[in-house]
């Protein structure tokens, strides 16, 4: 197994991409605090991973909220003795619109899970890598609203920062033996679509020009192979990297 023996948090656990990146490390070996808003979903996630011979502890929170990214990875701490993974997964998308259109209050929710959230939970598990003294591994999931305009003004700015926080964290922490990297997904089968609403038709129309060459959307079973590639010691030699899973997508 390729994750005998680590502990890991995951965030957006109770569904979609979450649920498959959990459900595949606990295949593998790891042990997880998985986080999520939704109790049932959490309570459900867990139970279905009974037979494992590892253990998977459900943390009720907000990702937006500094204390929830604080108290998450205590938990793993405490329950696990250490911490070794972190995967930010947790995301919502905008309406679509374009800056001029963009209210406060989607710029606030946008901004506050999808680039506040990874930055609590890094700057944390950072600290608790240091403090352990033999490295760490944080996975963020950004997106190819990131590194193109498939998307409004402020998921693409939310997620472009994702990368830049990721490339700079891989930097800084090199000489301390800490990994980071990110899953730039494209169209996957996922319930972030129902975080929009109802989608600005400005910004709708334009993207309709690049949503128009996406591929078959992929599944959360396929981001859920590549945070195990770069969970396991096979990416070993990969640091600061954004792993592209879109089908092609971004090269048409």
């Amino acid at each position: 197994m390729k994750l005998q023996g680590k502990s890991a948090v995951v965030t957006g656990a109770s569904s979609g991409m979450g649920r498959a990146i959990v459900e595949c490390f606990v295949k593998e070996g790891a042990q997880v605090v998985a986080v999520a808003r939704r109790r049932e979903r959490l309570d459900e996630l867990a139970a279905s991973l009974q037979g494992y011979p590892v253990k998977v502890v459900p943390f009720v929170g907000d990702v937006s909220q500094e204390e929830t990214n604080v108290q998450a990875i205590d938990l793993a701490v405490k329950e696990f003795g250490k911490l070794d993974l972190l995967v930010n997964n947790a995301g919502v998308m905008d309406d679509m619109s374009p800056i001029g259109d963009v209210t406060n209050e989607r710029m606030e929710q946008v901004l506050r899970v999808n680039t506040f959230g990874p930055m609590y939970a890094m700057r944390k598990a950072v600290q608790v890598f240091l403090a352990q003294g033999n490295g760490g591994n944080i996975i963020n999931v950004a997106s190819l609203g990131g590194m193109r305009t498939c998307a409004g003004a402020v998921y693409c700015a939310s997620k472009a920062a994702v990368i830049s926080l990721t490339k700079n964290t891989a930097f800084m922490y090199l000489p301390n033996g800490i990994r980071c990297n990110a899953i730039a997904p494209g169209g996957i089968q996922t319930e972030i679509s129902n975080s929009m609403g109802r989608p600005n038709m400005n910004g709708y129309s334009r993207v309709q020009k690049v949503l128009a060459a996406a591929p078959e959307p992929g599944t959360a079973q396929q981001i859920a192979a590549a945070a195990l590639f770069l969970a396991s010691d096979d990416s070993s030699y990969i640091n600061g990297d954004v792993l592209l899973v879109d089908g092609g997508w971004a090269a048409g």
